[in-house]
């Protein structure tokens, strides 16, 4: 059955590239060899991050491996891909595949994730991008999305995983930021475009809101391409689409969804930033992007969530759960080459 979806997906390929080349459409129909998910596992150790280019040594996955992950988080900027030529793109996948620094992490961590610009195809794009099926396709194969998933039926990257049984369950959300992304609406716009300018897409929201709302999971981690807590930099942001981020908070308030940790990449800088909703609810956001490349003159840019300093060197973000904690507790680390720490936070985990 895989065997007959993997040669339709073969023919889409051709028919939708014109006349490309057998080892071209053979390139995009591979999908990569990831470890297998077991969603029964009881998750105390992820890791998670981004901005990951293809070309460059890429030391930090031995580092990652010596925490002994249960799962890897890809938070988008996987590879730097930047083109509307699949070709390209499915070469620059596979230069990542067969990576030597990526292939001990490959052949040992289960791996999910979503996706960002640059692996999307496009610097800051949204939903104009003209070439979004077919980098959807490789971007499915790349993270080893099995051939019957429902994902690979719809439009966008969006999914999510649920691990482990109650009470100790982890619930994983990949958010896609791209598909059905509108422009952002800008300082000067008026109140009616900043109210419609949307960052998900309507499929996208009512797959969400049911994703919370049908959860029993004790621990949400919501991953995002671009961060969503931060206020005040000048880079892309959920802040952008004022309208979505109040969305997404109060839906989160309305299901009353428990530990939520928002997860983010995109700006070759770590920090850890927190927030608090009306309600009382607390919210975390670990970002960790640059794995093979920082933002070192970063300084100390402006962020009224942040909880310790920046981090402008080279990191990888990891999620400790401990379970046995009498209540239970969370601890987000970025670290970095030598497995080097630079910033901590621990969160109590609340019954809701």
């Amino acid at each position: 059955m895989i065997d007959l979806l993997k040669f339709f997906i073969a023919v889409l390929c051709l028919l939708i590239m014109g006349c490309k080349t057998p080892n071209t459409v053979q390139q995009l129909s591979s999908i990569s060899p990831v470890q297998p998910l077991n969603t029964d596992k009881e998750l105390s150790t992820i890791a998670f991050g981004s901005c990951n280019h293809q070309h460059e040594a890429q030391p930090m996955w031995q580092h990652i491996l010596e925490n002994q992950p249960e799962l890897w988080i890809w938070l988008g900027d996987n590879i730097y891909g930047d083109t509307e030529d699949m070709e390209v793109m499915a070469k620059k996948y596979q230069q990542q595949v067969a990576h030597k620094d990526y292939q001990p992490m490959l052949k040992t961590v289960p791996m999910i994730g979503t996706w960002d610009d640059h692996d999307y195809g496009v610097n800051n794009g949204g939903k104009e991008y003209p070439q979004k099926e077919m980098s959807k396709l490789l971007f499915e194969n790349f993270i080893g999305l099995a051939a019957d998933s429902p994902v690979r039926k719809r439009a966008g990257v969006y999914n999510a995983y649920t691990f482990g049984k109650a009470p100790k369950q982890v619930k994983v959300i990949l958010l896609d930021c791209r598909s059905f992304r509108d422009e952002p609406p800008g300082k000067n716009a008026s109140e009616s475009a900043v109210q419609q300018a949307d960052i998900l897409g309507k499929s996208q929201w009512e797959w969400l809101e049911k994703e919370l709302s049908e959860s029993t999971a004790n621990v949400h981690i919501i991953a995002s391409g671009i961060q969503i807590l931060p206020e005040d930099h000048r880079f892309e942001r959920w802040d952008e689409f004022p309208a979505s981020r109040a969305k997404l908070f109060a839906l989160i308030e309305r299901h009353e969804t428990p530990n939520v940790v928002f997860l983010s990449g995109d700006r070759h800088i770590g920090e850890i930033s927190q927030m608090t909703l009306p309600n009382g609810k607390q919210l975390t956001e670990i970002t960790s992007s640059g794995l093979t490349h920082s933002y070192e003159k970063a300084g100390d840019e402006p962020n009224r969530h942040r909880q310790g300093k920046i981090v402008n060197l080279r990191n990888f973000g990891l999620l400790q759960i401990d379970w046995k904690a009498n209540p239970p507790s969370l601890t987000a680390n970025i670290n970095g080459i030598g497995n080097k720490n630079y910033e901590t936070i621990s969160v109590t985990l609340s019954d809701r």
